[in-house]
Order: structure tokens, then C-alpha cells, then sequence
């Protein structure tokens, strides 16, 4: 029963974290870089996309990938309320959180970094409001989650 708790535990801190940076992110930076002229943003966007790939941030991202099945395949058997909530949040997080960030938001991210910084414009148009409309998705989805994960520690 230990191992099990502290391991989700670990995936509910990891979780919230990532859930926390995309809502921090989604009503706070995304704002303020929407008001910066176009080679602003796109210079402003392309030097996130850099600093964000990091250590902490890939723990935080990838942890939840790897952590919630195993958190859900430790309880099952013994909870079945909070295996369904823990399956429910692995389906969620991989498809909703991992699967938007790496199928969408990541290959938007390396077409602004090729972009020609003279065409400024017409990569921020291209870029902009559908890597908004992936990240308010993801960031659900991380909120989605996260409330699964605290509901699970509960029962």
C-alpha cells in the first residue's frame, strides 16, 4: 500500500505542476505575447519553445506518461473506484495533454522556429491561434486530470 500512495502522490505533484505551467501559461503569457507586434512574438515564441525543454519540464511531462498506467495498474484489484479514475486520467493525460502537445503543439513549435524572420506575419498567422486553440485543449485536459488524480487520493 505504501509504494502505491507515494507513487501517486509523486504523479498527482507531477501532474498538478504541468497542469499549473499551462494555466499559468494559458491566462497570463499567451495575453501578454498577443499584444507584441508580429517579429516580437514570433522571436518572443521562438525563444520559449527553447527554454522550455528542459529538465524539469520533461520530468513534469513526461513523468504523468509513464507514472499514471503504473499508478492504475498498482491499484487495480484493490480500489475499483480509483482504478476507474486512474484509468480515466492515464486515457486523458496521453491522449489529451502528451498526445495535443506532441502531435500538435510540438510540430506548430518547429515550423515557427524555421520560419523566416522576414515573413514575421505569416508565421504568427500560422501559428498563433491554432497552437492557442491546442493549448487551451491540453490544458483542460491537464485540469481534467489533475481533479481525477486528488478524487483518487481520496478514496
Amino acid at each position: 500500500m505504501l509504494i502505491e500512495s507515494i507513487i501517486l502522490i509523486v504523479t498527482g505533484v507531477l501532474t498538478t505542476l504541468l497542469a499549473g505551467t499551462f494555466f499559468g501559461y494559458a491566462i497570463s503569457v499567451n495575453g501578454a505575447l498577443h499584444n507584441l507586434r508580429d517579429d516580437e512574438y514570433v522571436r518572443a515564441m521562438q525563444s520559449i519553445n527553447k527554454v522550455i525543454q528542459n529538465p524539469i519540464f520533461f520530468l513534469s511531462f513526461m513523468g504523468p506518461v509513464i507514472l499514471l498506467p503504473i499508478s492504475t495498474f498498482l491499484v487495480y484489484g484493490n480500489n475499483r473506484a480509483q482504478f476507474w479514475l486512474l484509468l480515466l486520467a492515464s486515457v486523458i493525460y496521453i491522449v489529451g495533454t502528451f498526445g495535443i502537445t506532441v502531435g500538435g503543439n510540438v510540430p506548430l513549435n518547429e515550423q515557427l522556429a524555421k520560419s523566416d524572420p522576414a515573413d514575421a506575419h505569416e508565421a504568427r498567422v500560422q501559428f498563433e491561434n491554432p497552437w492557442n486553440r491546442l493549448h487551451i485543449m491540453r490544458t483542460i485536459a491537464g485540469i481534467i486530470v489533475t481533479i481525477l488524480i486528488f478524487i483518487a487520493c481520496l478514496i
